[in-house]
């Protein structure tokens, strides 16, 4: 069964050959943006800086606030007018000024293993005002290393208030925080965790109680609860919710 199953598995779709006419589908980069958006419950978008517009966005409601994804289209740059409070219009404008700032001094070749993940507030279909978090990662840059087109991915945010602003390196430990009052951006490490905290973690994302977890480590349930307050503290934060948030943005787990 083992040896007909691995068999199935490698040939079952075997492509033996590429025309030069599908090779060229490669250039079609959208393709690829569309199949990440199906696969994903977040709200997927790509802003064009050359146009300064929006080249697309995802069928995911999110973050279309009652629009259609033509409509959103349609708006680019208005939809944040219409649709951002007053007050975050202007972080985000102090969060793109300090971000250019700090891309525009990374080495051309390395600009693109950084991104900006940070929280805001849309105006819901309803009036009411709900916090997103808003991730953003260069696609293309120029010749002069300029960001020509970004993705962004918006989902729930499980912070309490709009900020908690951080750039992230792909590939290292390294994250920069901005502090608003100073507009200055402080370089730290991300939060690290034991592999029992994390295997806690992982086990709470499955929505296993502390008794189950407890039951399925072979602990006693204080031990668990010994576990989550430390958990805790190493990634600041003050509940389950926003353990798993800050641990899944920091790619802990």
């Amino acid at each position: 069964m083992k040896d007909s199953t691995t068999s199935s598995l490698l040939t079952k779709n075997k492509v033996e050959k590429i025309s030069t006419e599908d090779l060229l589908q490669q250039q079609d980069y959208m393709e690829a943006i569309k199949a990440f958006a199906r696969l994903t419950y977040e709200s997927v978008y790509v802003i064009d800086y050359e146009k300064m517009a929006f080249e697309y966005v995802s069928e995911n409601p999110l973050f279309l606030c009652g629009y259609s994804p033509k409509e959103v289209l349609d708006l680019g740059y208005e939809f944040y007018f219409k649709n951002v409070p007053e007050k975050d219009l202007i972080l985000l404008s102090l969060i793109n000024e300090a971000g250019f700032d700090f891309f525009a001094k990374l080495p051309g070749i390395e600009k693109k293993h950084y991104s900006i993940t940070y929280d805001f507030h849309l105006i819901s279909q309803e009036g009411k005002p709900m916090l997103i978090n808003h991730k953003l990662t260069p696609l293309f840059l120029t010749g002069e290393g300029k960001m020509w087109k970004a993705m962004c991915v918006v989902s729930l945010s499980h912070h309490q208030q709009s900020g908690n602003i951080c750039i992230y390196k792909q590939g290292t430990d390294e994250l920069w925080a901005l502090d608003i009052t100073t507009k200055i951006w402080k370089k730290s490490e991300k939060p690290k965790l034991s592999k029992r905290e994390i295997e806690i973690l992982q086990l709470h994302a499955q929505g296993l109680t502390i008794n189950q977890i407890a039951e399925k480590i072979f602990v006693a349930p204080d031990t668990v609860k010994y576990y989550r307050r430390r958990i805790f503290e190493r990634l600041e934060v003050n509940n389950m919710v926003e353990a798993l948030s800050r641990a899944v943005n920091n790619k802990i787990i």
